[in-house]
Protein backbone atom coordinates (compact mmCIF):
# COMPACT_ATOMS: atom_id res chain seq x y z
CA UNK A 1 0.00 0.00 0.00
CA UNK A 2 1.53 3.23 -0.92
CA UNK A 3 1.61 6.58 1.41
CA UNK A 4 -0.77 8.10 -0.24
CA UNK A 5 -3.39 5.43 0.90
CA UNK A 6 -1.91 5.28 4.61
CA UNK A 7 -4.66 7.76 6.28
CA UNK A 8 -4.68 6.73 10.06
CA UNK A 9 -4.63 9.30 12.21
CA UNK A 10 -5.30 9.71 15.94
CA UNK A 11 -9.18 10.03 15.81
CA UNK A 12 -9.43 6.88 13.63
CA UNK A 13 -7.79 5.05 16.69
CA UNK A 14 -9.03 6.92 19.89
CA UNK A 15 -5.39 7.64 20.86
CA UNK A 16 -3.07 10.58 21.61
CA UNK A 17 0.54 9.69 21.52
CA UNK A 18 1.11 12.38 23.36
CA UNK A 19 -0.51 10.77 26.50
CA UNK A 20 3.04 9.44 27.53
CA UNK A 21 5.14 12.17 27.75
CA UNK A 22 8.64 12.11 26.30
CA UNK A 23 10.37 12.66 29.56
CA UNK A 24 8.16 10.08 31.10
CA UNK A 25 8.72 7.50 29.63
CA UNK A 26 12.03 6.10 31.46
CA UNK A 27 10.73 4.56 34.31
CA UNK A 28 11.77 1.89 36.79
CA UNK A 29 14.14 -0.76 36.10
CA UNK A 30 12.16 -3.86 35.60
CA UNK A 31 13.18 -7.52 37.29
CA UNK A 32 15.12 -9.77 35.43
CA UNK A 33 13.34 -13.55 35.18
CA UNK A 34 13.13 -15.46 37.76
CA UNK A 35 13.41 -18.38 35.07
CA UNK A 36 15.42 -17.64 32.36
CA UNK A 37 15.29 -21.20 30.76
CA UNK A 38 13.28 -22.11 28.57
CA UNK A 39 12.84 -25.73 26.57
CA UNK A 40 14.78 -25.98 23.77
CA UNK A 41 12.54 -28.87 22.68
CA UNK A 42 15.45 -31.92 21.78
CA UNK A 43 15.14 -33.46 19.35
CA UNK A 44 12.81 -36.75 19.36
CA UNK A 45 13.03 -39.21 17.08
CA UNK A 46 10.25 -41.80 18.08
CA UNK A 47 8.47 -38.50 17.37
CA UNK A 48 5.88 -39.32 14.20
CA UNK A 49 3.63 -36.14 13.77
CA UNK A 50 2.36 -33.36 15.15
CA UNK A 51 -0.01 -32.68 18.07
CA UNK A 52 -3.42 -32.31 17.67
CA UNK A 53 -4.82 -28.70 18.80
CA UNK A 54 -7.21 -29.06 20.64
CA UNK A 55 -6.55 -25.17 21.93
CA UNK A 56 -6.51 -22.31 19.50
CA UNK A 57 -7.72 -19.17 22.20
CA UNK A 58 -7.99 -18.37 25.90
CA UNK A 59 -11.61 -18.87 26.97
CA UNK A 60 -10.90 -15.26 28.75
CA UNK A 61 -9.04 -12.90 26.98
CA UNK A 62 -5.87 -10.72 28.55
CA UNK A 63 -6.47 -7.19 29.06
CA UNK A 64 -3.03 -5.77 28.10
CA UNK A 65 -4.36 -4.16 24.98
CA UNK A 66 -6.62 -2.25 26.96
CA UNK A 67 -4.42 -0.92 29.34
CA UNK A 68 -3.62 2.82 29.24
CA UNK A 69 -0.26 2.88 30.14
CA UNK A 70 0.78 0.06 27.35
CA UNK A 71 2.50 2.36 24.92
CA UNK A 72 4.71 4.37 27.74
CA UNK A 73 5.33 0.37 29.30
CA UNK A 74 6.47 -0.21 25.59
CA UNK A 75 8.80 2.73 24.86
CA UNK A 76 10.32 3.10 28.67
CA UNK A 77 13.61 2.18 29.42
CA UNK A 78 14.68 1.98 25.64
CA UNK A 79 16.85 5.76 26.21
CA UNK A 80 17.06 8.63 23.82
CA UNK A 81 16.27 6.10 21.25
CA UNK A 82 12.92 5.63 22.30
CA UNK A 83 12.37 9.37 22.93
CA UNK A 84 13.14 9.75 18.96
CA UNK A 85 10.38 7.15 17.99
CA UNK A 86 8.13 9.05 20.10
CA UNK A 87 8.54 12.30 18.71
CA UNK A 88 8.47 10.63 14.90
CA UNK A 89 5.04 8.33 15.47
CA UNK A 90 3.44 12.16 16.89
CA UNK A 91 4.49 12.98 13.34
CA UNK A 92 4.30 10.62 10.94
CA UNK A 93 0.52 10.14 12.70
CA UNK A 94 -0.62 13.26 12.48
CA UNK A 95 0.70 15.44 9.09
CA UNK A 96 -2.21 15.04 6.23
CA UNK A 97 0.49 15.71 3.34
CA UNK A 98 1.72 12.74 2.18
CA UNK A 99 4.63 13.96 0.86
CA UNK A 100 5.69 14.80 4.58
CA UNK A 101 4.82 11.28 5.46
CA UNK A 102 7.06 9.68 2.95
CA UNK A 103 9.95 11.88 4.56
CA UNK A 104 8.89 10.62 8.17
CA UNK A 105 8.75 6.99 6.98
CA UNK A 106 12.24 5.98 6.74
CA UNK A 107 13.14 7.69 10.02
CA UNK A 108 10.39 6.18 11.63
CA UNK A 109 11.35 2.85 10.44
CA UNK A 110 15.18 2.84 11.11
CA UNK A 111 14.45 4.31 14.55
CA UNK A 112 12.35 1.74 15.63
CA UNK A 113 14.52 -0.78 14.43
CA UNK A 114 17.09 0.48 16.60
CA UNK A 115 14.56 0.82 19.46
CA UNK A 116 13.30 -2.92 18.82
CA UNK A 117 17.74 -4.18 19.10
CA UNK A 118 17.33 -2.69 22.46
CA UNK A 119 14.55 -4.68 23.67
CA UNK A 120 15.69 -7.90 21.93
CA UNK A 121 18.93 -7.74 24.37
CA UNK A 122 16.06 -7.56 27.39
CA UNK A 123 14.09 -10.45 26.16
CA UNK A 124 16.24 -13.04 28.64
CA UNK A 125 14.96 -11.07 31.72
CA UNK A 126 11.00 -10.55 32.47
CA UNK A 127 9.70 -8.57 30.02
CA UNK A 128 6.68 -6.36 30.75
CA UNK A 129 3.60 -7.63 29.03
CA UNK A 130 3.74 -4.58 26.64
CA UNK A 131 7.60 -4.82 26.00
CA UNK A 132 6.89 -7.89 25.07
CA UNK A 133 3.78 -7.86 22.51
CA UNK A 134 5.93 -5.03 20.53
CA UNK A 135 8.76 -7.84 20.39
CA UNK A 136 6.20 -10.69 19.26
CA UNK A 137 3.66 -8.44 17.19
CA UNK A 138 5.92 -5.09 16.55
CA UNK A 139 2.30 -3.82 18.29
CA UNK A 140 3.70 -0.60 19.91
CA UNK A 141 0.14 0.52 20.24
CA UNK A 142 -2.53 -0.81 21.01
CA UNK A 143 -4.76 1.73 19.22
CA UNK A 144 -2.99 1.29 16.14
CA UNK A 145 -5.41 -1.55 15.26
CA UNK A 146 -9.39 -1.73 14.91
CA UNK A 147 -11.30 -3.26 18.16
CA UNK A 148 -11.40 -6.46 15.88
CA UNK A 149 -8.28 -7.18 15.93
CA UNK A 150 -7.40 -6.23 19.07
CA UNK A 151 -9.91 -8.82 20.71
CA UNK A 152 -8.33 -11.12 18.11
CA UNK A 153 -4.84 -10.61 18.97
CA UNK A 154 -6.10 -11.06 23.22
CA UNK A 155 -7.39 -14.22 22.72
CA UNK A 156 -4.04 -15.97 21.11
CA UNK A 157 -2.26 -18.61 23.56
CA UNK A 158 0.37 -16.65 24.87
CA UNK A 159 2.47 -19.87 26.19
CA UNK A 160 3.68 -22.76 24.23
CA UNK A 161 1.47 -25.55 25.23
CA UNK A 162 2.48 -27.87 22.36
CA UNK A 163 6.07 -29.88 22.14
CA UNK A 164 6.71 -28.25 18.68
CA UNK A 165 9.93 -25.63 17.94
CA UNK A 166 7.53 -23.49 16.89
CA UNK A 167 8.70 -19.50 18.51
CA UNK A 168 7.35 -16.21 18.84
CA UNK A 169 10.34 -13.62 18.87
CA UNK A 170 10.39 -12.60 21.68
CA UNK A 171 10.91 -16.35 22.72
CA UNK A 172 13.70 -16.47 20.20
CA UNK A 173 15.41 -14.04 20.99
CA UNK A 174 15.08 -15.09 25.44
CA UNK A 175 16.44 -18.98 23.84
CA UNK A 176 19.06 -17.18 22.54
CA UNK A 177 20.48 -15.22 25.17
CA UNK A 178 20.25 -18.10 27.82
CA UNK A 179 22.06 -20.22 26.02
CA UNK A 180 19.59 -22.97 24.81
CA UNK A 181 19.95 -22.31 21.09
CA UNK A 182 23.04 -20.76 19.10
CA UNK A 183 22.65 -17.59 17.21
CA UNK A 184 22.30 -18.24 13.60
CA UNK A 185 25.68 -18.74 11.10
CA UNK A 186 25.99 -15.25 10.28
CA UNK A 187 28.64 -14.60 12.62
CA UNK A 188 29.20 -17.48 14.49
CA UNK A 189 33.06 -16.71 14.17
CA UNK A 190 32.94 -13.24 15.26
CA UNK A 191 30.37 -14.96 18.74
CA UNK A 192 32.75 -17.53 19.32
CA UNK A 193 35.66 -15.42 19.86
CA UNK A 194 34.15 -12.66 21.66
CA UNK A 195 32.45 -15.02 24.61
CA UNK A 196 33.99 -18.12 26.55
CA UNK A 197 30.39 -19.22 27.02
CA UNK A 198 29.79 -19.05 22.82
CA UNK A 199 33.37 -20.90 22.56
CA UNK A 200 32.03 -23.42 25.11
CA UNK A 201 28.96 -23.59 23.28
CA UNK A 202 30.36 -24.21 20.01
CA UNK A 203 31.98 -26.61 21.22
CA UNK A 204 29.10 -28.69 22.66
CA UNK A 205 27.23 -28.03 19.21
CA UNK A 206 30.11 -30.21 18.17
CA UNK A 207 30.09 -32.70 20.58
CA UNK A 208 26.49 -33.14 20.81
CA UNK A 209 26.46 -33.72 16.55
CA UNK A 210 28.86 -36.73 17.45
CA UNK A 211 26.94 -37.44 20.20
CA UNK A 212 23.38 -37.90 18.43
CA UNK A 213 24.72 -39.41 15.21
CA UNK A 214 26.88 -42.12 17.10
CA UNK A 215 23.11 -42.65 18.97
CA UNK A 216 21.54 -43.06 15.33
CA UNK A 217 23.94 -45.62 14.15
CA UNK A 218 23.50 -47.37 17.51
CA UNK A 219 20.05 -47.70 17.21
CA UNK A 220 19.91 -48.31 13.85
CA UNK A 221 22.21 -51.63 14.55
CA UNK A 222 20.33 -52.73 17.19
CA UNK A 223 17.36 -52.72 14.82
CA UNK A 224 19.39 -54.70 11.94
CA UNK A 225 21.00 -57.00 14.84
CA UNK A 226 17.21 -57.96 15.57
CA UNK A 227 15.57 -58.19 11.92
CA UNK A 228 18.90 -60.59 11.66
CA UNK A 229 18.00 -62.40 14.59
CA UNK A 230 14.73 -63.19 13.32
CA UNK A 231 15.88 -64.53 10.22
CA UNK A 232 17.80 -66.81 12.13
CA UNK A 233 15.00 -67.85 14.28
CA UNK A 234 12.94 -68.70 10.83
CA UNK A 235 15.49 -70.25 9.32
CA UNK A 236 16.31 -72.74 11.98
CA UNK A 237 12.70 -73.59 12.43
CA UNK A 238 12.71 -74.48 9.06
CA UNK A 239 15.39 -76.69 9.42
CA UNK A 240 13.87 -78.22 12.15
CA UNK A 241 10.91 -79.33 10.87
CA UNK A 242 11.15 -83.25 9.13
CA UNK A 243 8.11 -85.11 8.15
CA UNK A 244 7.99 -88.98 8.61
CA UNK A 245 10.61 -90.71 6.41
CA UNK A 246 8.87 -93.19 3.58
CA UNK A 247 8.68 -96.34 5.39
CA UNK A 248 10.11 -95.35 8.91
CA UNK A 249 7.49 -93.48 10.26
CA UNK A 250 9.41 -93.24 13.20
CA UNK A 251 12.32 -91.71 12.07
CA UNK A 252 12.43 -88.12 10.44
CA UNK A 253 13.18 -87.68 6.67
CA UNK A 254 16.67 -85.86 5.92
CA UNK A 255 16.87 -82.52 5.02
CA UNK A 256 15.17 -81.52 1.55
CA UNK A 257 16.95 -78.87 -1.09
CA UNK A 258 15.18 -75.91 0.20
CA UNK A 259 16.64 -76.85 3.57
CA UNK A 260 20.15 -77.64 2.38
CA UNK A 261 19.73 -74.26 1.00
CA UNK A 262 18.98 -72.42 4.11
CA UNK A 263 22.57 -74.02 5.63
CA UNK A 264 24.24 -70.97 3.49
CA UNK A 265 21.73 -68.68 4.38
CA UNK A 266 22.28 -69.33 8.11
CA UNK A 267 26.49 -68.85 7.79
CA UNK A 268 25.38 -65.72 5.93
CA UNK A 269 23.24 -64.42 8.57
CA UNK A 270 26.15 -65.18 11.05
CA UNK A 271 28.22 -63.58 9.38
CA UNK A 272 26.35 -60.55 9.52
CA UNK A 273 25.48 -61.10 12.52
CA UNK A 274 29.31 -61.06 13.71
CA UNK A 275 29.99 -58.36 11.67
CA UNK A 276 27.21 -56.58 12.95
CA UNK A 277 28.10 -57.24 16.83
CA UNK A 278 31.81 -55.75 16.29
CA UNK A 279 30.52 -52.13 14.55
CA UNK A 280 27.59 -51.96 17.02
CA UNK A 281 30.92 -52.22 20.18
CA UNK A 282 32.79 -50.06 18.25
CA UNK A 283 30.12 -47.23 18.44
CA UNK A 284 28.94 -47.75 22.16
CA UNK A 285 33.08 -46.77 23.13
CA UNK A 286 32.42 -43.84 20.08
CA UNK A 287 29.13 -43.28 22.18
CA UNK A 288 30.38 -43.33 25.53
CA UNK A 289 33.35 -41.35 24.63
CA UNK A 290 30.90 -38.55 23.01
CA UNK A 291 28.51 -38.77 25.79
CA UNK A 292 31.16 -37.96 28.18
CA UNK A 293 32.48 -35.10 26.65
CA UNK A 294 28.96 -33.71 26.01
CA UNK A 295 28.51 -34.05 29.96
CA UNK A 296 32.05 -32.59 30.53
CA UNK A 297 31.31 -29.26 28.77
CA UNK A 298 27.65 -29.04 30.18
CA UNK A 299 29.07 -28.69 33.08
CA UNK A 300 31.49 -26.14 32.08
CA UNK A 301 29.11 -23.74 30.54
CA UNK A 302 26.93 -24.30 33.67
CA UNK A 303 29.80 -23.09 35.47
CA UNK A 304 30.41 -20.03 33.43
CA UNK A 305 30.96 -17.05 35.09
CA UNK A 306 27.97 -14.45 35.87
CA UNK A 307 28.90 -11.87 33.01
CA UNK A 308 28.95 -15.11 30.13
CA UNK A 309 25.02 -16.52 31.45
CA UNK A 310 23.05 -13.41 29.02
CA UNK A 311 25.19 -13.80 25.83
CA UNK A 312 23.54 -9.90 24.76
CA UNK A 313 26.72 -10.74 21.66
CA UNK A 314 24.78 -13.55 20.34
CA UNK A 315 21.91 -11.72 20.89
CA UNK A 316 22.70 -9.02 18.52
CA UNK A 317 23.71 -11.48 16.17
CA UNK A 318 20.27 -12.90 15.95
CA UNK A 319 19.12 -9.41 15.65
CA UNK A 320 20.56 -8.98 12.96
CA UNK A 321 19.13 -12.27 11.46
CA UNK A 322 15.42 -11.16 12.51
CA UNK A 323 15.62 -8.06 10.57
CA UNK A 324 17.26 -9.74 7.67
CA UNK A 325 14.63 -12.61 7.46
CA UNK A 326 11.87 -10.06 7.94
CA UNK A 327 13.41 -8.02 4.69
CA UNK A 328 13.78 -11.78 2.57
CA UNK A 329 9.78 -12.72 3.76
CA UNK A 330 8.80 -9.22 2.22
CA UNK A 331 10.39 -8.59 -0.84
CA UNK A 332 12.32 -5.32 -2.33
CA UNK A 333 8.63 -4.57 -3.48
CA UNK A 334 6.72 -5.44 -0.88
CA UNK A 335 5.60 -3.08 2.65
CA UNK A 336 8.68 -3.04 4.71
CA UNK A 337 6.78 -0.74 7.12
CA UNK A 338 7.95 -2.68 10.63
CA UNK A 339 4.41 -1.72 13.12
CA UNK A 340 1.38 -3.62 12.87
CA UNK A 341 -1.05 -1.04 12.18
CA UNK A 342 -5.06 -1.76 10.56
CA UNK A 343 -4.34 -0.07 7.74
CA UNK A 344 -2.05 -2.48 6.96
CA UNK A 345 -2.90 -5.35 8.66
CA UNK A 346 -5.29 -7.58 5.31
CA UNK A 347 -4.62 -10.79 7.11
CA UNK A 348 -7.79 -12.28 8.06
CA UNK A 349 -8.15 -14.86 11.14
CA UNK A 350 -7.06 -17.84 9.49
CA UNK A 351 -4.01 -15.75 8.00
CA UNK A 352 -2.48 -14.56 10.94
CA UNK A 353 0.85 -16.68 12.00
CA UNK A 354 -0.03 -17.44 15.14
CA UNK A 355 1.76 -20.65 16.89
CA UNK A 356 -2.00 -22.94 16.63
CA UNK A 357 -2.69 -21.69 13.25
CA UNK A 358 1.13 -22.45 11.83
CA UNK A 359 0.99 -26.00 13.90
CA UNK A 360 -2.38 -26.88 11.81
CA UNK A 361 -0.67 -26.28 8.38
CA UNK A 362 2.54 -27.71 9.17
CA UNK A 363 0.24 -30.95 10.04
CA UNK A 364 -1.80 -30.57 7.25
CA UNK A 365 1.27 -30.43 5.30
CA UNK A 366 2.67 -33.21 6.42
CA UNK A 367 -0.40 -34.97 5.59
CA UNK A 368 0.32 -34.46 1.83
CA UNK A 369 4.17 -34.74 1.62
CA UNK A 370 4.98 -36.51 4.25
CA UNK A 371 8.58 -36.51 4.15
CA UNK A 372 8.81 -33.16 4.36
CA UNK A 373 10.53 -33.11 7.28
CA UNK A 374 12.54 -35.87 6.96
CA UNK A 375 16.49 -35.96 6.74
CA UNK A 376 18.45 -39.09 5.16
CA UNK A 377 21.69 -39.70 7.53
CA UNK A 378 23.83 -42.69 6.77
CA UNK A 379 20.93 -44.77 5.26
CA UNK A 380 18.29 -44.07 7.77
CA UNK A 381 15.65 -41.54 7.49
CA UNK A 382 15.00 -39.22 10.41
CA UNK A 383 11.71 -37.30 10.88
CA UNK A 384 13.22 -33.45 12.26
CA UNK A 385 11.38 -30.58 12.64
CA UNK A 386 13.16 -27.50 11.72
CA UNK A 387 12.71 -24.71 14.48
CA UNK A 388 10.11 -22.61 13.26
CA UNK A 389 10.30 -18.62 13.40
CA UNK A 390 7.30 -16.49 13.57
CA UNK A 391 8.46 -12.75 12.51
CA UNK A 392 5.82 -9.81 12.60
CA UNK A 393 6.10 -9.03 9.16
CA UNK A 394 3.65 -8.47 6.60
CA UNK A 395 5.64 -10.51 3.80
CA UNK A 396 3.90 -13.19 1.71
CA UNK A 397 6.80 -15.31 1.42
CA UNK A 398 8.22 -17.95 4.16
CA UNK A 399 12.21 -19.06 4.23
CA UNK A 400 14.52 -21.28 5.63
CA UNK A 401 17.41 -19.57 6.66
CA UNK A 402 19.90 -22.89 7.34
CA UNK A 403 18.83 -26.46 6.68
CA UNK A 404 20.29 -27.83 9.39
CA UNK A 405 23.57 -27.12 12.11
CA UNK A 406 26.73 -28.02 9.95
CA UNK A 407 28.41 -29.37 13.09
CA UNK A 408 25.37 -31.48 13.83
CA UNK A 409 23.84 -33.25 10.38
CA UNK A 410 22.10 -35.98 12.04
CA UNK A 411 19.60 -34.62 14.36
CA UNK A 412 20.16 -30.91 14.36
CA UNK A 413 17.21 -28.41 13.62
CA UNK A 414 16.98 -26.13 10.69
CA UNK A 415 15.76 -22.64 10.87
CA UNK A 416 12.68 -21.40 9.22
CA UNK A 417 11.16 -18.06 9.29
CA UNK A 418 7.86 -17.35 8.69
CA UNK A 419 5.59 -14.30 8.16
CA UNK A 420 2.51 -13.07 10.73
CA UNK A 421 0.63 -10.90 8.47
CA UNK A 422 1.33 -12.07 4.97
CA UNK A 423 -2.33 -12.51 2.19
CA UNK A 424 -2.18 -16.42 2.12
CA UNK A 425 -0.74 -17.91 5.54
CA UNK A 426 -0.67 -21.39 3.67
CA UNK A 427 1.23 -20.31 0.54
CA UNK A 428 3.60 -18.68 3.15
CA UNK A 429 4.28 -21.85 4.99
CA UNK A 430 4.48 -24.03 1.69
CA UNK A 431 6.95 -21.73 0.83
CA UNK A 432 9.14 -22.12 3.43
CA UNK A 433 9.23 -25.79 3.45
CA UNK A 434 9.67 -25.94 -0.20
CA UNK A 435 12.99 -23.86 0.80
CA UNK A 436 13.39 -26.20 3.54
CA UNK A 437 13.65 -29.24 0.87
CA UNK A 438 15.60 -27.51 -1.56
CA UNK A 439 18.45 -26.98 0.63
CA UNK A 440 18.60 -30.06 2.84
CA UNK A 441 18.40 -31.80 -0.59
CA UNK A 442 21.58 -29.41 -2.09
CA UNK A 443 23.37 -30.29 1.21
CA UNK A 444 22.67 -33.71 0.68
CA UNK A 445 24.05 -33.86 -3.02
CA UNK A 446 27.24 -31.22 -1.86
CA UNK A 447 29.17 -30.29 -5.04
CA UNK A 448 27.15 -32.80 -7.16
CA UNK A 449 23.64 -30.56 -6.53
CA UNK A 450 22.88 -29.80 -10.30
CA UNK A 451 23.76 -33.56 -11.68
CA UNK A 452 22.09 -35.74 -8.50
CA UNK A 453 19.15 -35.76 -6.53
CA UNK A 454 15.86 -33.95 -6.18
CA UNK A 455 18.13 -30.55 -6.95
CA UNK A 456 19.92 -31.75 -10.34
CA UNK A 457 17.04 -33.72 -11.93
CA UNK A 458 14.89 -30.37 -11.30
CA UNK A 459 18.27 -28.01 -12.16
CA UNK A 460 18.96 -29.92 -15.30
CA UNK A 461 15.47 -29.64 -16.54
CA UNK A 462 15.80 -25.76 -15.69
CA UNK A 463 18.79 -25.87 -18.29
CA UNK A 464 16.85 -27.72 -20.75
CA UNK A 465 14.40 -25.42 -20.62
CA UNK A 466 16.87 -22.06 -20.90
CA UNK A 467 15.05 -20.08 -18.04
CA UNK A 468 16.19 -16.52 -16.54
CA UNK A 469 16.33 -16.20 -12.96
CA UNK A 470 16.91 -18.29 -9.50
CA UNK A 471 16.50 -21.91 -10.00
CA UNK A 472 15.27 -22.33 -6.42
CA UNK A 473 12.60 -19.68 -7.30
CA UNK A 474 11.05 -21.89 -9.76
CA UNK A 475 11.54 -24.90 -7.39
CA UNK A 476 9.47 -23.01 -4.36
CA UNK A 477 6.31 -22.36 -6.98
CA UNK A 478 6.31 -26.00 -8.44
CA UNK A 479 6.14 -27.12 -5.05
CA UNK A 480 3.24 -25.05 -4.35
CA UNK A 481 1.78 -26.23 -7.23
CA UNK A 482 2.56 -29.92 -6.24
CA UNK A 483 1.35 -28.91 -3.27
CA UNK A 484 -1.86 -27.04 -3.82
CA UNK A 485 -2.98 -28.63 -7.65
CA UNK A 486 -0.99 -31.51 -8.48
CA UNK A 487 -2.69 -33.41 -5.27
CA UNK A 488 -6.05 -32.61 -5.74
CA UNK A 489 -5.50 -34.03 -9.38
CA UNK A 490 -5.29 -30.65 -11.27
CA UNK A 491 -2.52 -30.98 -13.56
CA UNK A 492 -0.15 -27.75 -13.47
CA UNK A 493 3.21 -28.80 -13.61
CA UNK A 494 5.72 -29.82 -16.26
CA UNK A 495 5.38 -33.61 -17.15
CA UNK A 496 8.89 -34.00 -16.26
CA UNK A 497 8.65 -32.22 -13.08
CA UNK A 498 5.76 -33.96 -12.32
CA UNK A 499 7.86 -37.37 -12.57
CA UNK A 500 10.74 -35.47 -10.36
CA UNK A 501 8.89 -34.81 -7.59
CA UNK A 502 6.80 -38.11 -7.62
CA UNK A 503 10.12 -39.93 -7.50
CA UNK A 504 11.53 -37.24 -4.34
CA UNK A 505 9.10 -36.12 -2.57
CA UNK A 506 6.53 -38.27 -2.95
CA UNK A 507 2.31 -38.06 -1.93
CA UNK A 508 0.99 -39.59 1.33
CA UNK A 509 0.07 -43.61 -0.23
CA UNK A 510 -3.47 -42.73 0.12
CA UNK A 511 -3.21 -39.78 -2.13
CA UNK A 512 -1.38 -42.17 -4.45
CA UNK A 513 -3.89 -44.09 -4.54
CA UNK A 514 -6.76 -41.70 -5.31
CA UNK A 515 -4.80 -39.67 -7.94
CA UNK A 516 -3.71 -43.22 -9.78
CA UNK A 517 -7.55 -43.39 -10.95
CA UNK A 518 -7.83 -39.72 -11.93
CA UNK A 519 -5.58 -39.51 -14.83
CA UNK A 520 -3.49 -42.35 -16.91
CA UNK A 521 -0.76 -39.36 -15.68
CA UNK A 522 -1.16 -40.26 -12.48
CA UNK A 523 -1.83 -44.49 -13.12
CA UNK A 524 1.84 -44.37 -15.20
CA UNK A 525 3.32 -42.92 -12.25
CA UNK A 526 1.57 -45.31 -10.26
CA UNK A 527 2.72 -47.61 -12.32
CA UNK A 528 6.36 -46.73 -12.13
CA UNK A 529 6.59 -47.44 -8.50
CA UNK A 530 5.49 -50.79 -8.77
CA UNK A 531 8.28 -51.56 -10.92
CA UNK A 532 10.22 -49.82 -9.14
CA UNK A 533 10.08 -51.56 -5.81
CA UNK A 534 9.74 -55.23 -7.79
CA UNK A 535 13.28 -54.57 -9.39
CA UNK A 536 14.29 -53.46 -5.58
CA UNK A 537 15.47 -50.11 -7.59
CA UNK A 538 13.31 -47.45 -5.65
Amino acid sequence: MSDENFTETPDDYDYDISEAGIDELDTDDYEDSEDADVDDYEVDLSESGFPEITKRFETVPHTFFTDPSYYKTALSNEGDISKRVHALLQKYFTVTDPKDRSVFRPQLITAYWEMIRGVAKKAPGKLPEPKKFMLRYHLAHPNFLKTESKEFLAKLVTDNEYNVPVYYVDEWFKAVGTGKIRASTTDEAKTSRGNSRAKLKLLMDKAKGKYEGTKTLLRGKDVRRREMEGTLKELIGNLTEHNPMDGFEDVSASYNEAQRRAFNDVQETLRNLLKNNTELNHLVKEYRQANEDVNILRDKINNAGDDDILDLQSIDTEYMTIRQAVKMTVGRKGNHFPLLTSDYLHSGPNDIGFRENIISMLQRIESIDPEAFCRLYRNKKNRIVPYIVLVPSYGDSGICWEPFDKHNRATSRGRVFIPMYPKNLYIAVLSAVADLRWQVAKEKASYHWMEEGLTGHYYQWYVSQKLKGVVKDYFIQDYIFWMTKESEGIQKLDKEIRGIFWRHMPFAQEIKDKLRTRSYVYQELYQRDLNRAMSDGY
